[in-house]
């Protein structure tokens, strides 16, 4: 199962938005519950599954659902829950065992919806590079097409009623993940992640919540819901964003001008290990891979010496993403223990990285 998505050309990995080289994607989620129904920890068994057959039935309504998946989650293996979480396309709270889970993911994998995760739908449209007014448009256009067949917990002083109060209100949470490496190495980092978290911007990992930032790699998004439109909460992160794609353009600058020679011994080195090595970790790969993304945004390394002929980020992205645990062994198509993983990673990286001159 899903073994269709690994070579996938059109989904948000593709590295063709706006701004791609710094905002690795776009992402806009909105969390909605029936209003028949008590939130998905307090519905029984029979109330979870009457929630997963509704929008079973209705999903096939919508314009932009009509081709999507439907998947009951109790019927997906432990690896490929992990494979979806590892493709954003779920949460960690997802693939947990309470029964009645579903997921609706178009065959581009820009839209995903979590049904009987902390509320009945949790509704997300992700692109790549910097697309949050995208990501709304088809979002927005879905939840206007489902809010004319079924009706949504609100509140008339509260808005849209949801499981976590955060999210009370518009029921929005908009998110952008960066590619942050220049403000790491420069040590600006942690000064600017403490100043999100005073405007009540939310900082993350890789894959979100409770997860580390590998690979230089920060998830940006809005803290609360309530008491703003849903234009005013995208405006706001998309303000946000600029800024930090600005910072981060300027410690890039200033890692060419005051630390160039250590900026490219990093760069080179890291490309030597990827082509070399013959067992390598996901942190350490991951970490490797951000300096050579570095490297080719800098114009340390050129992408045909990398790429071949191939100069696109498109190849870059897939990689952060290919080489984790559950995607090597869909790739394998079988289980594989810890060394085995770090072996066929090293191997790929390898193959992925030759030089483009032999």
């Amino acid at each position: 199962m899903f073994e269709e998505f690994l070579n996938n050309q059109d989904s948000w990995l593709n590295g063709r938005g706006p701004s791609a080289e710094i905002v690795f994607s776009s992402r806009i989620r909105l969390a909605r519950n029936f209003d028949e129904y008590p939130f998905t920890s307090r519905a029984a068994s029979q109330q979870r599954e009457a929630i997963l057959q509704k929008i079973s039935g209705l999903y096939p309504k919508v314009r932009r659902l009509k081709k999507s998946l439907f998947i009951s989650m109790e019927k997906v293996s432990d690896l490929d829950k992990q494979f979806l979480l590892e493709r954003h396309l779920v949460s960690q709270e997802h693939i947990s065992t309470l029964k009645g889970k579903g997921l609706i993911v178009s065959g581009d994998e820009n839209v995903a919806i979590m049904v009987n995760e902390e509320d009945h739908l949790r509704m997300q449209v992700i692109m790549s590079g910097f697309n949050l007014e995208g990501c709304w448009e088809i979002l927005d256009e879905i939840d206007d097409e489902l809010s004319k067949m079924v009706s949504f917990a609100f509140g008339a002083s509260l808005g849209y009623l949801t499981a976590c109060p955060t999210n009370v209100g518009t029921g929005l949470r908009a998110s952008c993940m960066l590619h942050l490496p220049a403000l790491v190495l420069t040590k600006r980092i942690n000064k600017i992640l403490e100043l999100l978290a005073k405007v009540s911007f939310t900082t993350r990992g890789l894959f979100g919540e409770g997860t580390q930032a590998l690979g230089n790699f920060f998830q940006i998004s809005n803290q609360v819901s309530l008491g703003l439109s849903e234009r005013e909460l995208i405006e706001n992160l998309s303000g946000v964003v600029n800024q930090l794609v600005s910072q981060e353009i300027d410690a890039r600058n200033t890692l060419l001008k005051k630390y160039k020679i250590s900026t490219e011994d990093n760069v080179w080195r890291a490309l030597g290990i990827l082509r070399s090595s013959r067992l390598i970790s996901t942190s350490e790969a991951l970490n490797h891979l951000s300096l050579l993304s570095l490297g080719l945004d800098l114009g340390i390394i050129k992408g045909t010496c990398v790429f071949g002929s191939k100069q696109t980020r498109e190849l870059l992205n897939s990689l952060f993403i290919l080489i984790q645990p559950a995607h090597l062994q869909k790739i394998e198509g079988k289980a594989l223990k810890e060394e085995e993983r770090d072996y066929i990673r090293a191997a790929i990286l390898r193959e992925k990285l030759r030089d483009g001159r032999e």
